[in-house]
């Protein structure tokens, strides 16, 4: 598959940091030695999640972002391939795929300027063909039965993810979004800030639910929006940790009434996380703790069929404290799924 780079044993010995009397959970994940036909790899694979990355920061480019979440990648592999092996970790059901590679696209981005509105427009397309390699892999990965948790890249991502979702199981599929934004702007070509208007418009999308959209910065136009759609909700960050005026409890049962009862995925974009270095970091967010919080409590759902963690940005000095944070939402999710 063009654009896949599996990650393979070499990848993982280069990484693990092996130490006396542990057993790191490198040591025990699965690889994939051919990605000829993905889906009947998957399909006799015992495994329940397919973890991969998307390495790009195109989309957040496109919606004049600052880039860096091409990154998160390898930040997320250096710490949760070193975390320990044990019975609340149990890698064994892992499948450390690889990641999609869109290197080529990135160093164009260079000769790119922001403030150029052809430039962007470049970019913009460059992100609905970064669309058709998410979309494709999200959808061998769900037709073979498997749950893909998806690493890195702009939230322009999540529009691959619900197609790719929607059209293996033959039919749209709901979100939650832990999120700042609402990602709804209007269809003006493909960017981090459009991937939910387009999978609804496009009848990929069912019910939505935005969790702590922060008022300061959702325009009037988009309440508006939001509003005319019965299959849009949402709640504010405000309304829930500065004004009390709903509890983070009640909310996370709300939005599991409205998406949770058919097929959902979730997304969270570390922009929502206070502190954490994003292309829109926030000092006003909610704790790592709450993340974790609204991770587990989705997780446990039947009916989740993928977790897409995406925006953060580390910087040399932030790498490890992004994997870490990663990581946690990414074993969060799995004790709370099951194996």
């Amino acid at each position: 598959m063009e654009k896949l780079f599996l990650f393979n044993p070499s990848d993982l010995k280069s990484l693990l940091k092996n130490r006396n009397n542990e057993s790191k959970f490198g040591e025990h994940i699965q690889l994939l030695t051919n990605y000829n036909n993905i889906y009947d790899s998957l399909t006799n694979l015992d495994v329940a999640y397919v973890i991969f990355g998307i390495k790009e920061d195109v989309g957040v480019f496109a919606n004049y972002g600052n880039t860096g979440t091409a990154r998160a990648w390898d930040a997320t592999l250096k710490i949760l391939l070193n975390i320990q092996s044990n019975a609340f970790t149990n890698p064994k059901k892992v499948l450390i795929l690889g990641n999609l590679d869109f290197s080529k696209e990135m160093e164009k981005l260079k000769t790119y300027d922001q403030s150029n509105k052809k430039d962007i427009n470049k970019a913009r397309k460059k992100v609905a063909k970064i669309d058709t390699y998410v979309t494709d892999l999200m959808c061998q990965i769900i037709k073979a039965g498997k749950i893909p948790i998806v690493i890195g890249g702009g939230h322009n991502n999540s529009y691959g993810n619900i197609k790719g979702t929607a059209l293996a199981l033959k039919k749209p599929i709901n979100v939650v979004n832990f999120d700042a934004h609402s990602d709804f702007r209007p269809e003006e070509g493909r960017h981090s800030g459009n991937g939910f208007s387009y999978a609804y418009a496009e009848g990929f999308l069912k019910n939505y639910f935005i969790f702590g959209l922060h008022e300061n910065y959702t325009s009037d136009h988009i309440f508006k929006t939001l509003n005319k759609f019965r299959a849009i909700k949402y709640n504010t960050f405000e309304a829930l940790s500065i004004r009390g005026e709903m509890t983070f409890k009640s909310e996370l049962e709300r939005a599991s009434e409205f998406i949770a009862t058919t097929p959902f995925g979730i997304e969270v974009d570390c922009d929502a996380i206070k502190n954490i270095p994003s292309s829109a970091m926030t000092p006003s967010g909610y704790s790592v703790k709450k993340a974790r919080a609204f991770v587990n409590h989705f997780g446990k759902q039947e009916n989740v069929k993928y977790l897409h963690i995406c925006e953060a940005a580390p910087t040399p000095d932030t790498e490890v404290r992004i994997g870490k944070l990663i990581t946690y939402l990414i074993t969060d999710f799995m004790r709370a799924h099951g194996n």
